[in-house]
């Protein structure tokens, strides 16, 4: 849900940018700088109304393909459009991986923090929202930016590190998909989740091979074993609970196996 802060920025960014665009007919002699709102609105296929509220900061709940189409008319680079997102408290259908715009439920969030061994939030499309310095250590690649995304799904499918990491690399991934496939089923009207199923069906054979298998599973827990790149061969035990106020997001916790 979007704050008031971000509802002020947004109109501020929008407006901005707005008044910084050429109009068709620049030798026209014009009383604002830049597009006037119903040129920008006829642009973005939207209403003038809809677009005056959001400059003016109002509550606005837009579908995120009308916000595309006002990024489209804005002109915006792929960081401003990301921004633009951002600030709407909407995932942006070009790019299904962007981190989820809600927090994690405050249960999940509060039980990361408060463990010293490697633990993690999922959102409904298997993207990490939360995570400890446990967690960032061990998974090489996924928390420390480098892969530009967070998403769990695309690291162990696409990732060059998470095959080095995971000793059971391909047994590992049919079961991880397996048990998003359960999630999936709750969640098909998702168009972040389908997104996400349709870019790794194009960029992994084994995604395809393993999603038309139809397989099926609970999330489970049990031994999960890694080869760190720094730490060597770490053995955890897994568990996995739902936020009871939000049961699409979960929590993953690995307690090492044998305990300390």
């Amino acid at each position: 849900m979007q704050t008031e802060e971000q509802r002020q920025l947004l109109g501020a960014f929008v407006r901005a940018r707005r008044e910084g665009l050429r109009p068709d007919d620049p030798g026209r002699r014009r009383r604002t700088p830049g597009l006037r709102r119903e040129e920008l609105a006829d642009r973005a296929g939207i209403s003038v109304t809809w677009l005056s509220w959001i400059e003016q900061g109002r509550t606005v709940r837009a579908s995120a393909e009308a916000l595309a189409r006002l990024a489209g008319a804005l002109r915006l680079t792929r960081v401003e459009r990301a921004y633009l997102f951002e600030l709407a408290g909407r995932h942006d259908p070009a790019n299904p991986f962007a981190a989820s715009s809600g927090d994690a439920p405050a249960s999940i969030g509060a039980l990361v923090a408060g463990l010293p061994y490697p633990a993690y939030g999922l959102d409904p499309a298997w993207t990490v929202c939360t995570w400890n310095a446990a967690a960032r250590r061990l998974f090489v690649g996924l928390l420390d930016g480098r892969g530009g995304h967070r998403n769990l799904l695309r690291y162990v499918f696409t990732e060059d590190d998470a095959r080095r990491l995971i000793p059971d690399w391909e047994a590992r991934a049919c079961r991880l998909l397996a048990e998003f496939r359960t999630d999936y089923s709750r969640n098909l009207a998702d168009p972040r989740a389908r997104a996400i199923v349709a870019w790794l069906r194009e960029e992994s054979g084994l995604f395809r091979r393993t999603w038309d298998a139809q397989a099926v599973a609970e999330r489970e827990g049990g031994l999960r074993r890694f080869d760190h790149p720094e730490d060597g061969p770490l053995s955890f035990r897994q568990h996995t609970l739902l936020a009871a106020e939000r049961p699409d997001f979960k929590l993953v916790a690995l307690l090492p196996d044998p305990p300390p």
